[in-house]
């Protein structure tokens, strides 16, 4: 199971941030939670410029209603290589960038010097016939090796653009086992 992240900045600072169009999302900051809305980059594909969208966190797993009618939610891809996921992974429109300031129990506050700093976490989506969706791409946690941990993988500015752009091939090989804990990334 994927760690909650928060993202706890406005939609000016996170288009700033990712080099990104804000568009009419109007995210105010928070800890987005699976099954609801949050925001993500996408590349279009006319343009090519990056833009926010907001989504809904994670896809609906296949036959998994709950007795009480309950969606459960699938929040992130740790197997690539999966039929379940290697379509989407394959199809770089598909791609996205989830931009996030802190990950799991690591949650900065806000200070009076400014907002935390916002990085981007590779992630996939996909159009369900009534809303758009997302999940993140995981990693190995090799730090955490005995609790067989998955972390989010972060991505520096080439690798958002390498994730955005590059065939599947290439990209693919971002995504590898993390060494330790991330914090914050520019």
């Amino acid at each position: 199971m994927t760690r909650a992240y928060r993202l706890d900045a406005h939609s000016r600072d996170i288009a700033d941030a990712l080099s990104a169009d804000q568009g009419p999302d109007p995210w105010g900051g928070g800890e987005p939670r699976p099954g609801t809305f949050a925001p993500v980059i996408v590349r279009s594909s006319k343009t090519s410029r990056r833009f926010i969208r907001p989504m809904v966190w994670g896809y609906p797993a296949p036959n998994s209603l709950t007795p009480a009618g309950d969606v459960q939610w699938v929040t992130s891809v740790r197997n690539v290589a999966s039929p379940f996921w290697i379509g989407n992974l394959r199809h770089i429109e598909l791609r996205c960038l989830v931009p996030a300031t802190s990950i799991g129990s690591q949650i900065p506050t806000m200070s009076e010097s400014g907002p935390a700093a916002i990085f981007a976490m590779a992630g996939i989506w996909r159009d369900l016939t009534d809303m758009p969706v997302f999940a993140m791409i995981t990693v190995d946690d090799e730090s955490d090796a005995a609790k067989k941990r998955s972390t989010p993988l972060i991505l520096d500015s080439a690798q958002q653009q390498m994730w955005l752009t590059a065939d599947w091939k290439e990209a693919s090989r971002l995504v590898v086992p993390t060494q330790k804990e991330p914090t914050t990334c520019a």
